[in-house]
């Protein structure tokens, strides 16, 4: 029953992540499903079991596999690629004196890891 969970947890949290990064709204997701907003919410939450079909249609809207949503195949990479493209959305919105001083954030995080490394 634990795994059952944890597999429902994973599954609905990269539903939402998948969902985002693809920049779209529940609604719009419902629309493409042919499903009421609040589904998709119940979906997201785990409150919903997700259909095969469903799962599969989920996956190519997003652009993912339906083994990395159900948590079948290794998150770390996919996981990390999706957070930058999330990041990449929001950066792509910030005016560019706003985005040069992130970019100088980036840089000097990025400076103060390597020398605390010894690289």
């Amino acid at each position: 029953m634990d795994r059952a969970r944890t597999c429902q947890g994973t599954l609905s949290g990269r539903l939402r992540l998948a969902r985002e990064q693809a920049g779209l709204s529940q609604g719009q997701v419902a629309r493409m499903l042919g499903l009421h907003r609040p589904s998709v919410s119940e979906i997201e939450a785990g409150r919903r079991k997700v259909s095969a079909d469903e799962l599969v249609a989920l996956a190519r809207i997003y652009g993912v596999s339906a083994g990395w949503l159900a948590g079948e195949e290794d998150a770390a990479d996919d996981e990390t690629a999706a957070r930058v493209k999330l990041a990449a959305r929001g950066l792509a919105s910030l005016k560019p004196e706003d985005l040069d001083k992130v970019i100088k954030l980036l840089t000097t995080l990025r400076d103060a890891d390597a020398g605390g490394r010894g690289d």
